[in-house]
């Protein structure tokens, strides 16, 4: 890639004594993997630009998997996001990270989504729970991942907001009166299919689902960013009640 393209950094590491090892989210080729050299070097102009969060123009070059970088601006300031929105922040960041392959297809829908729900998280005061399902069911539609919310799988009928449906991998959601961890009511459904969440059950559902249909896609691993959050909450729960 010879161009200059919109990118975040997605997570940076450490290689040999003076360089980084990044990991990019682009608007046009969606996960590439750079070497930065000397990087971190005092002289190095891009000594403290290549952080996560913060909008940048780069263009690298090399076809192997690993490019070099070649240069690399920002366009704008980093996102201010802290405490929460900052865990919500990495939460996205290692999901991108985790299930996106390297160099996939055009990507500026999703990148489009990534920036828009960076964002509303650097300027918000309220829960980011909305955001996240929104950003994770656009991060399931660009994985090809289909399923109908409107209709059940069964019938072909439209949903009814007062019946349940029963969640199917691979077939999608079926009239049930079985009730557990894979039910779902009509209202709730179409909730999702508007990814609109008026009430705490709406978005207790969307995030039952979104666990679900992703979970294939992270394997058994854990996301370390989930972990953090629960760290960072319970410490301020203990600040809170001293």
């Amino acid at each position: 890639m010879e161009g200059w393209q919109r990118a975040f950094v997605l997570h940076a590491r450490p290689y040999s004594e003076t360089s980084l090892l990044l990991d990019f989210f682009t608007e046009h080729q969606g996960r590439v993997r750079v070497l930065a050299k000397g990087a971190r070097s005092r002289r190095s102009s891009l000594k403290g630009i290549l952080q996560p969060f913060t909008p940048l123009l780069a263009r690298w070059r090399g076809r192997s998997e690993l490019k070099t970088l070649r240069s690399a601006e920002p366009v704008s300031l980093c996102l201010p996001l802290t405490g929460i929105m900052l865990y919500s922040g990495l939460y996205i960041n290692e999901l991108l990270s985790r299930v996106l392959a390297h160099e996939t297809d055009d990507s500026s829908t999703l990148f489009y989504d990534y920036l828009q729900c960076l964002q509303w998280l650097a300027g918000a005061t309220g829960s980011p729970e909305p955001v996240l399902r929104r950003f994770e069911l656009a991060l399931l539609t660009h994985l090809g991942y289909g399923v109908d919310f409107l209709h059940c799988a069964g019938s072909g009928d439209p949903v009814d907001d007062a019946m349940t449906y029963r969640y199917r991998e691979e077939k999608g959601f079926i009239a049930s009166a079985l009730l557990d961890h894979y039910s779902f009511s009509g209202c709730e459904l179409r909730a999702l299919a508007a990814r609109e969440f008026p009430d705490v059950d709406a978005l207790r559902a969307a995030k039952r689902f979104t666990r679900m249909a992703l979970k294939p896609y992270l394997g058994g691993k854990p996301l370390k960013s989930r972990e953090l959050f629960r760290q960072f909450l319970h410490r301020r729960r203990r600040c809170d009640s001293a």
